[in-house]
């Protein structure tokens, strides 16, 4: 499985921004998938995750109600909608996949891609 996330960019505080993933090559066997983040000094950290079949998801708590996962699976796409947005959102943003997890232990993501930068301003 490929991925291959886009959309990171400078916004100022309070705004919005939307990342997306693309998967490609053998997304039938995709369990689940989830976008982390990992800000400069910091541990890698989930934001949320997405089962790829039925979509029940998971957000790490100081996510919930400021963003939301999404996926397309005729499209092999998942997106992470993130509104009010706060400079301490900063960080590298990595979407992943996983065979057989879909919460917040990166180490059962077997596919990684490349991440992308979101920065917000004060």
């Amino acid at each position: 499985v490929q991925l291959q996330a886009s959309g990171g960019g400078l916004v100022q505080a309070g705004g919005s921004l939307r990342l997306s993933c693309a998967a490609s090559g053998r997304t039938a066997d995709i369990y689940g998938m989830g976008w982390f983040r990992q800000a400069p000094g910091e541990e890698r950290e989930l934001v949320a995750a997405i089962k790829w079949n039925i979509g029940v998801t998971t957000y790490r708590d100081s996510m919930k109600g400021r963003f939301t996962i999404s996926k397309d699976n005729a499209k092999n796409m998942v997106y992470v909608q993130m509104n009010y947005l706060k400079p301490e959102d900063t960080a590298v943003y990595f979407c992943a996949a996983s065979r057989s997890h879909y919460g917040e232990d990166r180490s059962r993501y077997e596919y990684w891609g490349r991440g992308t930068l979101v920065t917000v301003s004060s």
